[in-house]
């Protein structure tokens, strides 16, 4: 191989090395979040909504429930990107993938749906109507992608039926 070669290479997996190490920031940032900040989460939400601390609790249950499809559609997500990389971007692989990531993309969407209604507490104890709103806009970000990734795998799949 010879220089030109090398920065093709480099080129055509730069992007997705990119998207790797974005991958890999999100990872550790939730990571993080659920070693650190949950915890701290729990303990001065209990104390400053007693009232409300069972609802505070079952919010922070929710959010570690989240992440286990949250890694799962890291792992996917990596996998996808593999098959990039290997030119085998349009194949069953692919799709299957990209099906995973909407079944986790669904899957964290519906728990935090069901975590709206534990924001009532909280909202009417603290006075803030405005949390249930903030609550909405959260849990309509995992709906987002879910749509999105199974606009992706119905195209990737049109692309395979013609091909």
């Amino acid at each position: 191989m010879n220089i030109k070669d090398y920065k093709v290479l480099i080129m055509k997996h730069g992007s997705t090395n990119f998207l790797r190490l974005v991958i890999f920031v999100m990872g550790m940032g939730i990571l993080a979040l659920c070693i650190f900040a949950l915890p701290s989460a729990w303990k001065g939400g209990s104390a400053e909504f007693p009232t409300a601390s069972y609802a505070v609790f079952l919010i922070i249950i929710g959010m570690y429930a989240t992440t286990v499809p949250f890694f799962i559609g890291l792992w996917h997500t990596l996998k996808l990107l593999s098959y990039i990389d290997q030119n085998k971007v349009f194949s069953d692989l692919s799709i299957q993938a990209l099906r995973n990531i909407k079944r986790c993309a669904t899957v964290i969407a519906v728990l935090y749906v069901g975590g709206v209604p534990l924001l009532f507490p909280i909202a009417d104890a603290d006075d803030a109507p405005g949390l249930i709103i903030v609550g909405a806009v959260i849990a309509s970000i995992p709906i987002a992608i879910a749509v999105f990734v199974s606009i992706l795998e119905k195209l990737l799949q049109s692309v395979l039926d013609k091909k």
